[in-house]
């Protein structure tokens, strides 16, 4: 068996069983392995299982548990399609999600950076100014977060203008 095809049963497995967090694991040997199109084919799986547990989670209703290795991985890839979004311009539709992510767990630290998100989407404040102005992209890095977790003094306005516009 190749190792095309060997990669491949493996991230079928994950999929079968619904384990994103596999998939992540396997993301590294995926970039390696697959090309430009099948690796796009990957990473839509991992986001069509991320949106099929959000659904569960919102229906059920119940909150994820960052510490818990599915939810940690599925709350990771809504992230970063919410990411996408505003990278691309699609601020309405990222700051929708940022919003629903920051109720979808009991984990402080991820709502409140979440609320960050929020209103800065809400405020159209591009994603460029957000790293820039906003994000403290080292201290987030420091802390070895997957989103962004950790912000400059000028947040504080931000969370202000957010609260006074409710």
């Amino acid at each position: 068996m190749s190792k095309v095809e060997e990669l491949k049963t493996k991230v079928f497995k994950a999929q079968e069983e619904g384990d994103i967090a596999s998939l992540y694991i396997l993301e590294q040997e995926a970039h390696e392995v697959f090309d430009e199109d099948t690796l796009h084919g990957f990473y839509a799986n991992i986001l069509d299982l991320a949106l099929e547990k959000l659904t569960d989670a919102l229906e059920a209703p119940r909150k994820m548990d960052i510490n818990e290795v599915q939810d940690f991985a599925t709350l990771r890839a809504l992230y970063e399609y919410a990411i996408e979004h505003y990278s691309a311009g699609a601020i309405d539709d990222a700051s929708a999600l940022f919003e629903v992510l920051s109720g979808l767990t009991n984990d402080k630290t991820f709502s409140d950076a979440l609320k960050v998100h929020t209103a800065a989407s809400r405020e159209k404040i591009s994603i460029e100014d957000f790293l820039d102005e906003i994000a403290d992209l080292d201290a987030t890095e420091d802390a070895g977060t997957f989103y962004i977790s950790h912000f400059r003094d000028k947040v504080q306005d931000l969370l202000n203008d957010a609260k006074a516009e409710k």
